[in-house]
């Protein structure tokens, strides 16, 4: 090689090289600054101080990329003790409504030490297939029902005694309940031994017509059966509750009657038992008699009475019982009773009077005289004390000498 074609090679190669250190080291360009694109975690983002636009407010908007926080609602779960085991080793949370179907076999846990439960009347009556097994175990106890039937629907629940020293208390959190309805599509209601109920329409108290339902899906309405016609469920003066039935909370007389309910589910029609409703005014207290007697004292062969008033509701009725000092001698009573509207404090109230007659006062006849007022709500007893007046002996004559 000559030196002519040596000097070309080593200038081809010195353009090359220059050439690649452009591309590494581009030119800088007037009064523009190249800045090196920063990675994501040397990003300091300034703090937020609220949402308004003050000092030190962020400027940068937010992204998918925050994840949002978590709340745990281990906290909750823990307050209720009462599982239910859905396949081996598998264990669930009873929810407040639970849902089976008749036949399946039902496996429930309580957590504690010294647990109680309580389960619908059918499984307490079971004597003859004992469907019912219940387990106690050192730190839970298990209940199991096999061969349920449509009849065990209802409320189950159990709780768990704390003791201390020697007191023993149920705390809030070891309690657990839920309502089990065991499903037929054939059986729309829960089977009750009685085709008629008779009902009290206590005015008092609000009135509940027990038709369970073994599907809280099915529609149910209230229906009198003479005149037959649908009575209007308002939720204010009757309302329904799948795990009850239908409540009348204020009874009136135009309640009374035969009904029953009726169930409709995916084109079967059934009714349940027929309540028969009698309606009762019932008081809203006891009685509060009052007692009187027509002396304070009396002579043998007089004749006096022993008088008990009560002033209340009007058409409540009032029973009245007397007890006196002549009864345990076989002396017969001699009573009228009687009742009367009048003008009270400024209102029309009914005033019923019983009134004992002691006729020819005999020495037996001395002692307490004791009223029992009594209505539906329960007796009052008031008592009065009738003296007997001895007898003045007229004084001797004086023997003449």
């Amino acid at each position: 090689m000559n030196s002519k074609t040596f000097a070309v090679l080593s200038c081809c190669l010195l353009l090359f090289i220059w050439a690649e250190c452009q591309k590494e080291n581009p030119p800088k360009t007037p009064g523009k600054k190249v800045m090196k694109e920063p990675k994501a975690r040397d990003i300091n983002f300034p703090k937020v101080l609220d949402k308004k636009n003050k000092p030190g407010a962020s400027m940068f908007p937010k992204t998918s990329s925050v994840k949002p926080t978590i709340i745990s609602n281990r906290g909750q779960q823990s307050l209720s003790i009462l599982t239910r085991s859905v396949a081996k080793g598998q264990f669930q949370k009873v929810p407040d409504i639970l849902v089976l179907t008749a036949g399946e076999t039902l496996d429930l846990r309580c957590k504690g030490k010294d647990v109680k439960w309580r389960y619908p009347p059918s499984l307490e009556d079971d004597d003859v297939e004992r469907r019912l097994r219940i387990k106690n175990f050192e730190g839970h106890s298990q209940l199991i029902v096999v061969k349920s039937t449509t009849a065990d629907t209802g409320e189950y629940s159990c709780w768990s005694f704390q003791c201390h020293d020697t007191e023993c208390h149920v705390g809030k959190d070891r309690m657990g309940k839920t309502f089990i309805f065991f499903t037929d599509p054939q059986e729309l209601f829960v089977p009750t031994e009685d085709y008629y109920e008779v009902i009290q329409l206590r005015t008092n108290q609000p009135t509940l017509l027990p038709c369970q339902v073994t599907n809280p899906l099915a529609n149910v309405t209230l229906q009198r059966e003479f005149p037959p016609d649908e009575i209007v469920v308002d939720g204010a003066d009757i309302s329904y509750d799948v795990k009850k039935g239908f409540t009348i909370h204020r009874p009136q007389p135009s309640h009374a009657g035969s009904v029953f309910c009726m169930a409709n589910m995916d084109g079967v029609r059934q009714i349940s038992t027929k309540y028969m409703l009698i309606y009762v005014n019932y008081p809203s207290s006891v009685p509060k008699p009052t007692i009187s007697a027509s002396v304070a004292s009396f002579q043998i062969g007089e004749h006096f009475n022993v008088t008990c008033t009560v002033l209340g509701e009007t058409e409540i009725i009032v029973d009245f019982t007397w007890e006196y000092p002549g009864q345990q001698m076989g002396r017969p009573p001699y009573v009228h009773e009687h009742t009367d509207l009048v003008q009270h404090g400024g209102q029309v109230q009914q005033k019923s009077e019983s009134i004992l007659y002691i006729d020819e006062a005999r020495v037996v006849d001395d002692g307490l005289y004791t009223c029992i007022a009594e209505n539906l709500q329960g007796s009052t007893r008031v008592s009065i004390h009738v003296h007997l007046i001895p007898a003045i002996q007229a004084p001797k004559k004086a023997k003449s000498a």
